[in-house]
């Protein structure tokens, strides 16, 4: 991924080692995009693809079985689009499949780097990419197991596997989402909404939250508050949508839930930097098949021991995911790259937000000489925050992949964590205010990491078969 095979560059100073390299389990990543729905795709052409799956305003048929039948010709572009026109929002899912089989000293075919210089990729043909309308579609169970090597990486992939968010539970958020824009759309013409967070960047389970994003363009400057009032009112009238809850935040959202359902969602007004971040996720979540498993593991964890929830002063879903990230980035073996850093113009803050999918298109694929299993990676993530990361001096920033020195500007002066924002560059941990509240995440991390080290058992930290169960009853 890095230009011209160069090694990422290392600025942190407080790099932690990695634990001994597993059988090698190699990968190959590609990110390409179709125009106004781009998201990262995996590509290997020998194993099974979805088939074509199309959003529809009305609840879609369930997604068929794999099938071997493949194509060699190109999806054709949607290049018919209008903001006045309620569409259907429509974003490609990465695929994972896993490269070929290859010797040490083997060069893959389309790629010019060497198996023995660690930086060789699988590059298909263009002409053989399919791209399926489905977002975030589960992991392939064979393929994840392929990667699993201890008891721990294999309770992990369980987890996952069980707690990952299904096609079904996208097209449930994308069928409301589409009914409400044309409701919206009833008050103001021009509105455009757009499901955002880990709905969309392949990171939510199957009780996850669906944030929304209403986007009024105009030389007006609209209200958050009066907008959402409006539409408070509105949405009582509407026969599928229930217990609306107006929350005066400093990003203000109204809360509701689709009536007779466990399906709750989170709107606001304008802040389109969630669409841009959502992009940005997403093409980290889907760079490294460990990625995902990891994060819904370690969100699950945080939820198990009471430090996940902003609202109650301690961390958020999305700081969690950043902490995350910015581990796998600064880890001395990387598992990821610095995406802001080395590809800058495919995540330019200020790009049209329609343009937005279209960035990470340009992106090369990644492949990190990093081999930890899953339980690995977990039991460094709990020991560089329980005894390695300096909460008192650094500030964690994946857009540079470096936890740099607090300076003294206000959002980081006496502030217990901070962690930037990739866009906005403000601190998204700020909601933890109290030391009392911070000292009890610190210990969370300590006394999970001394327990799980000791164990090896996901068991010891986290009610695996609870937590299972209670996704999977789900409605």
């Amino acid at each position: 991924m890095f230009p011209r095979a160069a090694v990422p560059r290392r600025r942190y100073d407080h790099r932690h080692d990695s634990y001994p390299p597993q059988t090698p389990v190699p990968r190959g990543y590609d990110y390409s995009h179709q125009r106004l729905a781009g998201v990262s795709n995996f590509h290997a052409p020998e194993l099974e693809r979805f088939p074509t799956y199309k959003w529809e305003p009305s609840p879609p048929a369930p997604v068929p079985p794999h099938t071997p039948t493949m194509t060699n010709e190109r999806k054709r572009r949607n290049a018919e689009y209008s903001p006045h026109v309620v569409k259907r929002q429509r974003l490609e899912p990465p695929l994972f499949r896993g490269p070929p089989p290859r010797r040490p000293d083997q060069v893959l075919a389309g790629s010019s780097r060497s198996a023995v210089a660690g930086f060789d990729s699988f590059y298909p043909s263009p002409r053989a990419h399919i791209q399926p309308q489905v977002t975030a579609l589960p992991i392939s169970p064979n393929i994840l197991k392929a990667c699993v090597k201890d008891k721990l990486s294999d309770q992990m992939v369980e987890v996952f596997e069980a707690c990952q968010q299904r096609a079904s539970d996208l097209a449930r958020k994308e069928t409301c989402r589409a009914r409400l824009q044309e409701d919206i759309q009833r008050v103001y013409a021009v509105a455009r909404l757009y499901l955002t967070g880990s709905s969309m960047n392949g990171l939510g389970c199957r009780s996850s939250d669906a944030d929304l994003c209403l986007v009024l363009k105009g030389n007006k400057r609209q209200d958050p508050i009066h907008v959402l009032l409006v539409l408070q009112k509105l949405f009582k009238s509407l026969s599928y949508v229930e217990k609306t809850q107006l929350i005066r935040a400093k990003v203000p959202i109204l809360k509701f839930r689709e009536k007779g359902s466990d399906l709750e969602f989170d709107l606001n007004i304008n802040n389109t930097v969630g669409i841009r971040n959502t992009f940005l996720l997403r093409s980290y979540a889907y760079a490294d098949l460990r990625i995902r498993p990891m994060i819904l593991v370690v969100k699950k964890w945080a939820r198990h021991g009471q430090i996940n929830d902003a609202s109650k002063g301690t961390l958020s879903s999305y700081t969690l995911v950043l902490m995350v990230l910015h581990y796998l980035q600064t880890v001395k073996e990387p598992v990821l790259p610095c995406l802001q850093r080395d590809y800058p113009e495919c995540f330019n803050p200020h790009m049209d937000i329609d343009m937005v999918p279209e960035g990470p298109k340009r992106i090369p694929p990644f492949i990190s000489r990093n081999q930890s299993s899953l339980g690995e990676l977990l039991l460094g993530f709990l020991k560089y925050y329980a005894t390695d990361f300096r909460w008192e001096r650094h500030v964690i920033s994946i857009r540079e992949a470096i936890a740099f020195p607090k300076n003294k500007s206000q959002a980081w002066r006496n502030k217990y964590i901070c962690v930037e924002e990739p866009f906005e560059g403000n601190n998204v941990a700020r909601a933890v205010h109290e030391k009392m509240k911070f000292e009890a995440i610190k210990a969370e991390f300590a006394e999970s990491c001394r327990i799980l080290w000791d164990r090896k058992d996901l068991n010891s930290i986290l009610p695996v078969r609870t937590i299972i169960n209670k996704e999977l009853s789900r409605r």
